[in-house]
């Protein structure tokens, strides 16, 4: 049975729900294009909890109704099995309710800025660097998001000392959020002669993109150079000054594009980037300073935090958070990650309920 202060909610939500059927039929509001959008966007958000709480309730109903015949003998085997039934349906449905009562996160529908970078491990580190690139870059493929990179730093055998991209797409951050922290790899380097297996590792940032509406940059504050564009190796593909670096003076945040031909369309990718890590320094300077930083959850955040190893040795990929263990090295690399990412979600579900003290 679902608990007074759930019940309440529920409640409240249908409430919600009932007056904004009403009010979606307002010729008054169908005539103001904007409230009406709006309105029309929090109904859709309530279908589902207002069809959850009708079948909550007839379930409830058909229960009570099987429990009397309990009373009549010849029935009770036949309704004993109905009441098993019964039952597992309604926790079911239960748990459901709470998911959706659960507080959302307003990110989860943005795009995000990707950032990976080579850790530990010198040139293995960078070449296991372009490896995730590629994972991330084929499960983008899978999802049908678009994929692009803003900015890349090379190395010479082919590795990135450093990578930003953005993934553009429905539901891109409610699953890529996941992917935050460091990943190790373990395998045999194809810079190491002597066939010793190396450990190195690649650290994955995942930020909601974030715009001049949500953070405020005063043109002031920034400090705006130009350099020509280099190669890995060094040598200047280029005579002009297209490369762009921008420093973030009171946070001391510094971002640098070279990829595109253009001053500007280097100029126009490095704010990109400004605003997703501005975002992301003020949020996080914010729950510090509320004391809000708790570590409820499976680690959706934390970029020191180890997450997953790839053994190569062993065709091994285990998500150290939730104890997952998948035998299908090279799948997950090709982009297969949806049974990882899946299992992280029902995770973090099941610790927030928890923490809501409903489970």
């Amino acid at each position: 049975m679902l608990q007074k202060e759930l019940e309440d909610k529920l409640n409240l939500a249908e409430k919600r729900y009932l007056q904004l059927q009403a009010e979606v039929l307002d010729p008054d509001i169908v005539k103001d294009r904007l409230k009406f959008a709006q309105i029309s966007k929090e109904l859709k958000e309530l279908e589902e909890l207002h069809r959850l709480h009708q079948e909550y309730r007839k379930i409830l109903k058909e229960l009570e109704e099987t429990k009397e015949l309990l009373k009549n003998p010849e029935l009770e085997p036949l309704a004993k099995e109905e009441i098993k039934r019964l039952e597992k349906e309604l926790e079911s449905t239960e748990k459901r309710i709470k998911i959706h009562l659960l507080p959302k996160d307003e990110r989860d529908s943005k795009n995000v800025i990707l950032e990976i970078r080579a850790g530990v491990g010198g040139e293995e580190a960078a070449l296991f660097a372009r490896d995730l690139l590629h994972m991330y870059q084929r499960y983008a493929e899978e999802k049908g998001w678009k994929f692009s990179i803003l900015s890349a730093q090379k190395t010479g055998l082919g590795g990135y000392k450093e990578v930003i991209a953005l993934v553009e797409g429905e539901g891109a951050y409610s699953r890529l959020k996941y992917e935050s922290g460091v990943h190790r790899v373990q395998r045999v380097p194809v810079t190491e002669a002597g066939g010793r297996i190396h450990t190195s590792t690649a650290t994955v940032a995942v930020l909601p993109e974030a715009d001049e509406t949500e953070v405020h940059i005063d043109p002031k504050d920034l400090k705006i150079e130009t350099f020509r564009a280099s190669s890995a190796g060094g040598q200047y593909v280029n005579t002009t000054e297209t490369a762009v670096r921008i420093t973030h003076l009171p946070t001391g945040i510094v971002v640098t594009c070279q990829d595109e031909r253009s001053q500007y369309q280097n100029r126009m990718k490095a704010l990109k980037i400004l605003y997703a890590r501005l975002k992301d320094f003020y949020d996080r300077q914010k729950r510090e300073e509320l004391a809000k930083e708790k570590r409820e959850q499976i680690g959706t955040g934390e970029r020191s935090e180890k997450i997953r190893t790839y053994n190569f040795i062993q065709n091994r990929v285990t998500d150290h958070r939730i104890n997952l263990t998948i035998y299908r090295l090279q799948d997950v690399l090709e982009g297969k990650l949806d049974e990882i990412i899946d299992a992280l979600i029902e995770h973090d579900v099941e610790q927030k309920l928890k923490a809501m003290n409903v489970s």
